[in-house]
């Protein structure tokens, strides 16, 4: 109601204003500008009297100074007198141009508003968006149904080599004869992640922090939620929320939980959480990190929704995406690949050692997929390849400590640096 009190108000008042221009007397317009001349030719002639008195000017200079003056007055006052015999428009036309314009600007304002507006809702307050954001977060659907919404996963991608799938299919049957072996599982999920069978590779995770206690890492929860999410098509469900809650709670600044925590808040009606989670990532965090990427995308319509005006900072150089390709393996792989022959073990080594370089070299990737390159290129004993990849890694990385660091440590266990 008071809504309509207020633009039915406005409507009036802007209505009045221009029905008084409208049916003001033409007479009137056309004798202010003359009047006006006619009182200042007046008032010059006073003055020229004064000066006069005064001495300023002569009386020949008076007398043709008050000619001038005098001619002008007498122009002023025949258009004053023209404008009053002007014909005003008929009293009819008049009124309908009148009626007309209340028309148009009352009724066709209604109009709009009845065609483009929410007619008949109340008023959303921010307490009252909040309570609906906060029921549809707490009323979701779960983890089951998201995926159940979502075709199951068939088979690996076309990309994946023949070699590669039957070494995994093997790797599944060793993990499944040692279901409480940590390492297998981790190898587990990351292999299935690999091949997009997310829902494989989330149970997997679950069952490492299962097997890990309370010993398990903000990673581990960040990585669980990480692929749930990706297991429910970008869906942070209840359960998702929970695991990332958890790894916050071990590290209340761990990157990858504070973007899906964001995503979360943005799903569910609460554009102003996810913009300040997010806009702390985009300008205090880790500049390589692949959480930016759909983050600089989003930010500034989000911040338009939080009723921020903000402008993202300009975007680096492009970075790897969120989910890499298929991860290279380390040492602790091969020993996880339960009952494979020696020969086996190089065959999976050698091809995801392949697969990874590849990626690395045509999209790039985190300073630690690159140690893991190093390091998987010492397993299999092929130091001048491991010397120079952590020499091209070293050009990449250079001036940032933390991920030098962690190159030199995986050149160090390779064997190709002090």
């Amino acid at each position: 109601m008071g809504f309509w009190l207020i633009s039915g108000l406005i409507t009036v008042v802007a209505m009045a204003i221009m029905l008084a221009a409208l049916l003001r007397k033409n007479a009137e317009t056309a004798n202010a500008a003359a009047t006006f001349d006619m009182q200042v030719y007046r008032d010059q002639l006073k003055e020229l009297d004064r000066d006069l008195a005064r001495g300023t000017v002569t009386a020949d200079e008076v007398d043709r100074t008050r000619t001038e003056i005098s001619r002008r007055l007498l122009e002023a006052d025949r258009k004053a007198q023209k404008g009053t015999q002007t014909k005003q428009a008929p009293a009819g036309l008049t009124y309908g141009a009148a009626v007309i314009a209340v028309l148009i600007v009352a009724g066709g304002g209604f109009f709009l508003y009845d065609r483009l507006g929410a007619a008949g809702y109340p008023d959303l307050g921010l307490k009252v968006r909040i309570a609906a954001a906060k029921e549809a977060r707490e009323t979701r659907p779960s983890q089951t149904a998201a995926e159940a919404e979502l075709p199951a996963w068939a088979s690996p991608p076309a990309e994946a080599p023949a070699d590669y799938i039957v070494l995994v299919d093997r790797l599944r049957s060793a993990v499944a004869d040692r279901p409480n072996d940590i390492e297998g599982q981790m190898l587990m999920s990351d292999h299935e992640a690999a091949l997009g069978n997310y829902v494989a590779a989330h149970a997997a995770a679950a069952r490492i922090i299962d097997l890990k206690g309370d010993a398990a890492t903000a990673g581990d929860y960040a990585k669980l939620a990480d692929l749930m999410i990706l297991a429910a098509g970008g869906y942070v469900s209840p359960q998702a929320e929970a695991a990332l809650a958890q790894g916050l709670n071990i590290d209340p600044n761990n990157h990858v939980s504070l973007y899906y925590t964001g995503l979360m808040y943005a799903q569910n009606g609460r554009p102003d959480i996810a913009f300040r989670l997010w806009r702390g990532l985009l300008e205090d965090g880790p500049q390589d990190g692949p959480w930016l990427v759909p983050i600089r995308g989003q930010i500034e319509g989000l911040a338009a929704m939080a009723g921020v005006d903000y402008a993202a900072p300009a975007a680096p150089a492009p970075m790897a995406p969120m989910v890499p390709g298929m991860p290279g393996p380390t040492a602790e792989d091969v020993e996880a690949a339960g009952d494979m022959t020696a020969e086996e073990q190089q065959d999976m080594i050698q091809g995801m050692v392949s697969n990874l370089m590849e990626r690395l070299a045509t999209e790039g990737g985190p300073a630690a997929d690159w140690a893991r390159l190093i390091n998987a290129l010492g397993v299999m004993g092929n130091s001048e390849r491991a010397q120079a990849i952590y020499e091209e890694a070293e050009g990449r990385f250079e001036g940032r400590d933390e991920d030098l660091a962690t190159l030199r440590a995986a050149a160090v266990a390779a064997g190709v640096a002090e």
